[in-house]
């Protein structure tokens, strides 16, 4: 199995890590994401640079389209992109048994 480059996967973490901080910079946005995953404010701190924890930032984004375009406005970056680095982070998806 092959290994993501490492430039890629430091791209990604970079988007994810930028993607925190637009969530951490509005109390609503950070609280509303907390919420739904469950995890408090010292967790998040804690695991922040963990690949599971950023894709998982990534994933809640994605799954408000409101919130994934303003956050790809404010920082110039296509939805694609942010797309892209959830699955660098999040690994390939487990095998389908038919």
């Amino acid at each position: 199995m092959s290994r993501q480059p490492v430039d890629a996967r430091n791209a990604a973490e970079t988007i994810a890590l930028r993607a925190l901080a637009f969530l951490a910079s509005d109390s609503e946005r950070l609280g509303r994401f907390l919420a739904l995953t469950g995890i408090g404010p010292d967790e998040l701190r804690t695991k922040a640079r963990e690949p599971r924890m950023l894709a998982g930032v990534l994933d809640h984004l994605m799954g408000d389209e409101t919130l994934l375009l303003v956050f790809a406005t404010d920082t110039g970056l296509k939805p694609e992109a942010i797309a892209s680095a959830y699955f660098i982070l999040a690994g390939p998806p487990p095998e389908q048994s038919i």
